[in-house]
């Protein structure tokens, strides 16, 4: 028994040691003491001679460089150098492009609490808070997304012009050049705001203000560039669109077929030093009306005109689309989205060398720039898209399940309806705390693994909430015409995920794959020192960082087990959080030590094997970003006032993204397959099995959350203040909400007189005569008669759906009700 006791105060001390990250010298002399002083008290048997001699040689090899090195550091190094595969040249641009952000301080097992409780959302200036008040509201009342996508096939022309006119293709050139100069924040705001009434209007408005020449220029241009084209980008008088993809290359934008050549070509009787470009671009959004193209394509320099090298790389460069060779103008049919995309085509186009975006010095940099320009389009436009389609379904899905009946009750108040409310009321909660942390995140800097997490998991919750949207209306939604508040979003799901690269290979590739190198302290350090030519130097890198890293490791495997076995007690916390934050706040620490751990187990284990694991590394990668999102719900719970529904849309969606993070571990540890080790894994982290707050949320949260959505709460009103407001009772949206609103006003009579007329008290043929029984009787006031006749009319009127003529053409309604 003395014996069991002294192991466990020896294992006691190990974890102390590592969980406390004391120094190697340190940490030895604290366990040598703790070791002989259980010799001395409890187990004799650990001062033998020979485990003397076996304890002091493993303390003399870890503390003498000279052996530690020769016996632990050199060969691992030279296993390492063996089986980890090179980093690409294009792979290395992608991993140094840009920066990390707090997505790094969760991959490190220990976040910087303090740090991030200094974080504050970003706010509108008055010039941006003026914009969406005035020129997108006005927008947003000249746009009829049904006649856009079924009449016109394009935006009003009135519509172009106002978008030129009050410069929306120009919310991120600087004002010195006519531009706006708005925040991240204020960009997704404006877009979002016009996706609630039409995604074709926002896609077009989106493109100019994400990757294309506006920013490359704005970034990277020379001076002469930014004053020849962005003060027209800006006014509108120039159209950009910028031809990235191919039938050939998609996600995979490094591979480029797309070449220039550089040569010389007499121009106006001078010979003119420039590129011969050939290229095929597919599903460039604007391209149809473009004036002026940027293009991203691989340069070579074969006659050495500009140096020594022949293959320059990849090139960005802008020309007219009217160039002599370019090919432009024809239609794609993007999901049946009228938004103008289309192909670019053309065979050796000439254009002078400072058609380069930055001039002939940034040749062959290329693609550093497109990483770092992506942000815009992952990190702002696609999430500000999703987001507005989840504000637009958790107002419709709430209105509509209260406003429709079945078995005289209304369809939201089904146990089962409410499973797919309060999903979307929980996605919709956690879309727009997303779209707050990562346009203030976007504010620090280029970051591309957090604006990679952003465009994948934003677009899936955007497909799950208007799916489970469409399970709410259900024969409403389905029923096209100019009354469907549903159908148009739904159509238009696949185009936001398929855009700036599949998710598919974004979750599977880009996030862990980029993000576990950009956001490891040690790890892309480590694998430059293993590749260093100089192996000597390499060697001495490497040792360094060799020995943090195995203490880190080693730390927050004991980090995890100590906050498992003691319910995340003593796991750091905002020093301002409060009652409701502080137990998440824990839970997603401990969660924190358990991705750093699993995650440097799996680099252990597998090595550079783990790349092409994609399901493994995509698990590893859902965890990341769940904590992450779970991080930015916290922070806008605290935006919002202190209520019984902010709490419960709060816990509801940390309830989802913490149990999202925990069954992505579970499946990494049960698909691992290395020996059993996920199964001890699993053991070690979780030994007395998931926490409470990683279960899915709980039935009575459902009921609690799928009630709240049906209700006039301050998470609806906020939620709503993101989004154009209609009132035009015969627009699809502002039919239902003004029939909710109506609906709120008369409901206590309207029940009452259901009540009684379900039970057969009420006598009569029509509506009308029914009621003013009811009046007799006492069940309603006298006054509520005429308000209750017209909530029916509006009920009715807002459940049918569209009739069309025979050619499906016209639409025909009919509204006459039987008796």
């Amino acid at each position: 028994m003395l014996s069991l006791l002294a192991l466990l105060i020896l294992a006691a001390t190990l974890i102390t040691v590592f969980y406390l990250q004391l120094s190697l010298t340190v940490g030895s002399i604290t366990f040598v003491v703790a070791y002989l002083l259980c010799g001395v008290l409890f187990a004799g048997w650990l001062l033998n001679p020979l485990l003397l001699i076996l304890v002091a040689a493993a303390l003399v090899v870890l503390n003498h460089p000279g052996l530690r090195r020769k016996l632990i550091v050199q060969p691992v190094f030279n296993s390492l150098g063996k089986v980890m595969p090179p980093i690409g040249d294009t792979e290395r641009e992608a991993i140094e492009a840009g920066a990390t952000w707090f997505e790094a301080e969760l991959f490190s097992g220990k976040p910087d609490w303090d740090d991030f409780s200094k974080t504050r959302f970003t706010t509108l200036s008055e010039e941006e808070q003026s914009f969406i008040d005035n020129e997108v509201e006005q927008l947003c009342g000249m746009l009829n997304e049904w006649q856009i996508y079924h009449e016109l096939r394009d935006l009003p022309e009135e519509v172009w012009q106002f978008l030129k006119d009050k410069g929306f293709f120009g919310l991120i050139i600087p004002k010195e050049y006519g531009g706006k100069d708005f925040s991240p924040y204020a960009q997704s705001r404006v877009m979002s705001k016009i996706a609630t009434r039409s995604l074709t209007a926002a896609v077009t408005a989106m493109v100019p203000n994400s990757l294309g020449p506006g920013e490359l220029l704005a970034k990277y241009g020379t001076d002469e560039q930014k004053q020849r084209w962005l003060p027209d980008l800006a006014a509108g008088k120039e159209i950009p669109c910028f031809g990235l993809t191919g039938p050939e290359v998609g996600s995979d934008a490094s591979n480029l077929p797309d070449r220039g050549v550089i040569c010389t070509q007499e121009v106006d009787g001078e010979e003119v030093l420039g590129m011969r470009l050939s290229f095929a671009k597919r599903w460039i959004t604007l391209a149809p009306i473009a004036t002026v193209v940027g293009l991203a394509f691989k340069l070579y320099d074969p006659d050495h005109l500009l140096g020594d090298e022949e293959e320059l790389g990849i090139t960005c460069a802008l020309l007219p689309a009217d160039t002599p060779g370019v090919e432009i103008g024809r239609r794609h049919n993007p999901g049946g989205s009228p938004f103008m995309n289309g192909p670019i085509n053309g065979t050796d186009v000439f254009v002078p060398l400072d058609a380069i975006i930055g001039g002939p010095d940034m040749a062959g940099k290329g693609w550093r720039m497109l990483i770092e320009c992506l942000g815009a389009g992952r990190g702002v436009s696609l999430p500000a898209l999703a987001t507005a389609s989840a504000e637009m379904g958790y107002q419709t899905a709430g209105a509509f399940g209260r406003i429709r009946r079945q078995f005289n009750t209304a369809v939201g108040q089904f146990e089962g309806v409410q499973e797919a409310s309060a999903e979307v009321a929980g996605l919709a909660y956690t879309l727009e705390a997303y779209r707050h942390l990562v346009t203030r995140g976007l504010e620090e800097g280029t970051i591309s693994v957090v604006t990679a997490m952003a465009k994948y998991h934003s677009t899936e919750m955007m497909r799950r909430l208007i799916n489970r949207g469409m399970d709410i209306a259900s024969g409403r939604a389905v029923q096209a015409g100019p009354r469907n508040f549903m159908a148009l979003p739904y159509q238009a799901i696949p185009i936001a995920i398929t855009v700036e690269g599949a998710n598919i290979l974004t979750r599977s590739l880009i996030i862990f794959g980029q993000g576990a190198l950009r956001c490891h302290p040690f790890l892309y350090d480590e694998l430059n020192a293993l590749q260093d030519e100089d192996k000597e130097r390499g060697l001495e890198t490497f040792e360094a960082l060799f020995l943090k890293h195995a203490g880190h490791t080693i730390g927050n495997m004991c980090r995890g087990l100590v906050h498992a076995l003691t319910g995340g007690r003593l796991a750091d916390i905002p020093a301002n959080a409060d009652s409701f934050s502080t137990p998440w706040y824990r839970l997603i620490s401990r969660y924190s030590a358990v991705l750093a751990s699993t995650s440097d187990a799996a680099f252990a284990l597998l090595g550079g094997d783990l790349k092409r694991r994609e399901l493994l590394s995509a698990r590893l990668g859902d965890a990341h970003s769940q904590l992450l999102i779970a991080c930015a719900v916290l922070k806008f719970h605290g935006t919002l006032p202190r209520d019984e529904a902010n709490d419960a849309h709060a816990t509801y969606a940390l309830h989802h993204a913490l149990s999202q993070a925990h069954e992505a571990l579970e499946a990494f540890y049960r698909n691992l397959g290395v020996f059993g080790i996920g199964c001890l894994l699993k053991g070690w982290f979780f030994p007395l099995g998931r926490p409470a707050g990683a279960h899915r949320p709980g039935d009575d949260l459902i009921r609690t959350v799928g009630d709240q959505i049906m209700e006039p709460t301050s998470v609806r009103e906020s939620l709503a203040s993101f989004t154009y407001r209609c009132d035009d009772p015969e627009d699809a949206i502002g039919r239902v909400e003004n029939t909710y609103r109506k609906l709120l006003e008369v409901e206590p009579a309207y029940l009452a007189f259901l009540k009684a007329d379900g039970k057969g008290e009420l006598d009569g043929e029509t509506l009308e005569e029914r009621l003013h029984v009811a009046v007799a009787k006492g069940v309603i006031a006298g006054d509520k008669v005429n308000e209750l006749l017209e909530y029916d009319a509006l009920r009715y009127d807002c459940l049918l759906t569209d009739a069309f003529d025979f050619e499906l053409k016209e639409v025909k309604m009919h509204t006459e009700r039987p008796v």
